[in-house]
């Protein structure tokens, strides 16, 4: 009788410490998905990744103003087509960029500036990093200044500052087989820029990068 009293604890002892070594070998995973090692293993696709739909709503917070509009941003190599419908645009405008040439066109006609900032600014009153963005709405720095980024548990960007603003990154979704970013918080002085992405497109239609002009 001995002999079996003494070994019995040696089984659920044996099961605990397999169950224990199971969930270790886990990687923890987020409310969303993501797990550790996630970005690492699709950076270099981030990077490469040139040709893209999102569909999503903006929302602009000054000390003077508050707004929201619908946003449909076309991404290509060589051109890029944003359109900003709603109080945020002003009703309906859409900027343009391609080769660097860039236009803006609203219900008070067509205007052409060498900046897309500059475009922004003196038809809407504020203007926003159009060439940063790309790279920052899919969780990388832009590549025409310094920067600082933070990230999280699992590795993704978190906190990125760059040409004065501060982009936090609040959710992330899945495309296809990438993780991209679904909300986006930007700061710079006393604006505020909110993103939240609804879909993103990462293999649009195809089409020329250069479009012919209207």
């Amino acid at each position: 009788m001995q002999r079996f009293f003494m070994r019995t604890p040696f089984i659920p002892t044996l099961a605990a410490l397999a169950l224990l070594a199971g969930c270790a070998s886990q990687a923890p995973v987020d409310d969303s998905g993501r797990e550790r090692g996630d970005w690492k293993a699709q950076q270099t696709a981030i990077e490469d990744l040139d040709r893209w739909t999102l569909i999503g709503k903006a929302g602009l917070r000054t000390p003077e103003e508050s707004h929201s509009a619908n946003l449909d941003w076309n991404q290509y190599p060589h051109y890029f087509r944003m359109l900003i419908s709603g109080p945020f645009g002003g009703g309906r405008t859409v900027l343009e960029g391609r080769e660097g040439r860039f236009s803006l066109t609203n219900g008070d006609g067509r205007f052409e500036a060498q900046t897309p900032e500059a475009l922004m600014e003196d038809q809407l009153g504020w203007a926003l990093p159009v060439r940063d963005l790309p790279y920052w709405v899919r969780g990388l720095p832009g590549t025409r200044d310094t920067y600082q980024l933070e990230t999280d548990a699992f590795g993704f960007p978190s906190h990125l500052e760059q040409s004065g603003w501060e982009i936090d990154y609040r959710d992330w979704s899945e495309a296809g087989d990438l993780w991209l970013p679904r909300k986006l918080a930007l700061a710079y002085g006393d604006m505020r820029v909110t993103l939240v992405i609804n879909r993103w497109q990462t293999e649009p239609d195809a089409e020329a990068d250069t479009p012919s002009d209207d």
